[in-house]
């Protein structure tokens, strides 16, 4: 049973506003959204003068390693980075090992979930180019997606059989959701770069190599083939100023059937920043232009990219850095994906409540999920308190991926997070965990 909490004199950030009240948490949900609230009973009060009370994020794209790929992440450690930064709620891609191909393979992960993560789940059954009938026996209300891979990636989830994908997305009535890169495209400019710099490419070629044509190519493709057959298709990570022209905005995001995500690292980071941060920045699709980055942006702020996530993709050191053909792709970010949103608040690039639109309120929406990413009375208690002006730096010291780096070690956030709840459960509090009580699965409206 969860505790009771008043969390007294907050500032809310909520629905497009910004205003104080006071939330009652009872029985792990909001019971009460007031300017003032008194009660008489014996129950734990959090005095938030000077704080802002935020939704949790729902981080739509991580991966937790888990099974597998253990020495680089678990779901234990990788969903106690996340409620270390915020993130109350996510899903996890299913390229482990072995890939979640199966029912059977997808519910162990699951049970794992609900053993260890200190935050909510969901978990994305992955796609081949043969288990379409394994797929339509999921259960839409449990489970978040499920997954294709149109660029590399491990086992036999790259899907390449048109006859395949067209019986995915005409059969699957669930979300369907893509890594949109074209494989045919990055071979060739692999070869033509090998050839020129044999295995040492510099890294500064990486985007050149998973090219603004690949990308292009490939989410062109999924959505002219979901419009043929009414798919429900969301695009990862678009990281191309080209592809947002595929993107609507003239209707609410409830109504799309076609959406798309915009990534932590797509909207900081450019092909400048590989001089310093070199293979440390090596994700797939690729960083690209600031051009690239602005565009993004405006996308972002115009709807036509409705989320933001992370992909949080943690690998060792030693994996990060081997020359640029060996050079593992994807980097740690779940725990710092809020503060580095606010930053950007902060510098008027966008507002905190646009903020909390595009990482809570959105992806419940395009997700369906229920009674989560919103601060609304009966609604689930996936709650942080941030101060907006408490700063602090990211080094090896408090960082609590489990590959021990980030990105952004040495960056001075202004924001940090003080408490995440999770179903009314204190899981984070100023650097102390509480383990006892763990998340829940992410259940969907049909």
């Amino acid at each position: 049973m969860a505790e009771t909490f008043l969390i007294k004199n907050a500032t809310l950030v909520n629905e497009g506003k910004s205003y104080l009240s006071d939330v009652l948490i009872v029985d792990g949900k909001i019971a009460s959204v007031k300017p003032f609230i008194t009660i008489e009973e014996n129950i734990k009060i959090i005095d938030a003068t000077g704080l802002h009370l935020l939704p949790g994020v729902i981080d739509d794209q991580v991966h937790f390693r888990e099974p597998g790929l253990t020495h680089k992440g678990e779901i234990y450690t990788e969903s106690k980075a996340a409620v270390a930064g915020g993130v109350t709620s996510f899903m996890e891609q299913p390229n482990t090992i072995p890939a979640a191909t199966t029912i059977e393979l997808l519910e162990q992960k699951y049970s794992r979930a609900k053993e260890v993560s200190l935050a909510n789940y969901s978990f994305f059954m992955g796609t081949t180019n043969s288990n379409l009938e394994e797929i339509l026996k999921l259960d839409a209300r449990n489970v978040c997606g499920v997954k294709i891979f149109l660029g590399s990636s491990t086992g036999e989830m790259l899907v390449d059989n048109e006859a395949a994908l067209d019986l995915i997305f005409s059969k699957v009535k669930m979300l369907v959701a893509i890594h949109a890169e074209d494989d045919e495209v990055i071979r060739k400019n692999l070869d033509f770069y090998k050839e020129k710099f044999g295995e040492n490419i510099p890294v500064e070629f990486h985007p050149l190599i998973r090219s603004r044509e690949a990308c292009y190519n490939s989410s062109a493709k999924a959505i002219a083939r979901a419009k043929k057959f009414g798919t429900r298709l969301h695009i990862f990570h678009v990281s191309t100023a080209e592809e947002i022209a595929l993107f609507d905005n003239s209707v609410p995001l409830k109504e799309k059937k076609i959406t798309a995500e915009v990534c932590i690292h797509h909207l900081w980071f450019s092909d400048a920043d590989y001089k310093t941060k070199g293979t440390l920045i090596k994700w797939n699709p690729a960083v690209k232009t600031a051009a690239d980055r602005d565009a993004l942006w405006k996308a972002l702020l115009d709807n036509k990219l409705d989320v933001i996530a992370t992909d949080h993709a943690p690998h060792t050191v030693d994996e990060k850095n081997q020359s640029y053909t060996k050079a593992a792709s994807g980097g740690p970010l779940v725990q710092h994906s809020l503060v580095a949103m606010l930053e950007k608040s902060r510098e008027e690039k966008i507002s905190i409540e646009r903020v909390v639109e595009k990482m809570s309120h959105a992806v419940a929406d395009l997700f369906r999920i229920e009674k989560r990413g919103y601060i609304r009375e009966g609604y689930w208690a996936d709650l942080v308190l941030v101060n907006l002006n408490s700063p602090w730096t990211v080094s090896k010291e408090n960082i609590y991926a489990k590959c021990g780096w980030s990105p952004f070690e040495g960056t001075t956030f202004c924001s940090q997070v003080k408490k995440t709840f999770v179903n009314g459960n204190l899981v984070f509090d100023s650097g102390v965990f509480n383990e006892a009580q763990k998340g829940a699965r992410l259940l969907f409206s049909l």
